[in-house]
């Protein structure tokens, strides 16, 4: 006869990890509007909008502290071991990770108050909104690939960072060029200098989620040798 009891306790177990990775959804979702909307702050110089991104920034780190205490009781509750362990302290990682985002996005909002009030010319700002592009198709991959316990897309991921440190190498140039040409451009573009960066940061922190999912999914950190094997597989 099939204990009931222990049933009911395993159940609740997985209930739990399965509320836990939810909890990282939810947060990712408020991580990734964030990101859109500190942009569109910047790129609109969007006062109402730039309050709104750095207030929910305080959900987003309430969310981090709740996802700890989560993770935390689990593991003393439960004492799990092997994967069970592995999904909850890389559910503390990933938190972290959005958590970082969350401030970035934060950052971009707070610079387009700085800027508001200068005349600025819309060519500045392509790089920016290509670039936030990018990242935010990081950040939505990596989250993809962490939820779904994909390790293939979790390199992929990886292997795309180059494209975001180049981007933002090229809008570093871009940038930089205005300021040479013209002394009033100086101004703005060190704004959108300072943008470019917290972008490309975001950018490391999706690697980093997407590094998780990897080790999630097979126990092992991911290498740059498994990268490499995987682009080549991937040409083949």
């Amino acid at each position: 006869m099939p204990n009931s009891n222990q049933d009911h306790i395993v159940t609740s177990y997985s209930d739990e990890l399965t509320s836990l990775a939810q909890l990282i959804a939810e947060m990712g979702g408020q991580v990734e509007v964030a990101i859109e909307n500190g942009t569109k702050a910047l790129l609109k110089l969007d006062r109402e909008l730039a309050d709104v991104t750095i207030i929910a920034d305080q959900r987003i780190d309430d969310m981090q502290r709740r996802i700890d205490d989560v993770a935390v009781s689990m593991i003393a509750r439960r004492q799990p071991m092997a994967s069970d362990l592995r999904a909850i302290v890389t559910a503390i990682h990933v938190a972290s990770d959005l958590e970082r985002v969350g401030d970035m996005a934060k950052q971009l909002a707070r610079r387009s108050l700085k800027l508001d009030g200068l005349s600025l010319q819309p060519t500045f700002y392509n790089g920016v909104r290509n670039m936030t592009g990018l990242v935010l198709r990081q950040i939505k991959d990596a989250l993809d690939a962490y939820a779904s316990r994909d390790s293939a897309a979790a390199i992929e991921v990886c292997n795309r960072d180059d494209e975001v440190d180049a981007m933002h190498t090229s809008l570093f140039r871009e940038l930089l060029t205005y300021m040479m040409e013209d002394p009033r451009n100086i101004t703005q573009c060190t704004h959108l200098l300072f943008c470019a960066k917290n972008l490309e940061r975001i950018g490391d922190h999706a690697t980093n989620i997407a590094e998780r999912a990897y080790y999630l999914q097979t126990g092992k950190q991911l290498s740059s040798d498994v990268q490499e094997l995987h682009r080549t597989q991937i040409k083949a």
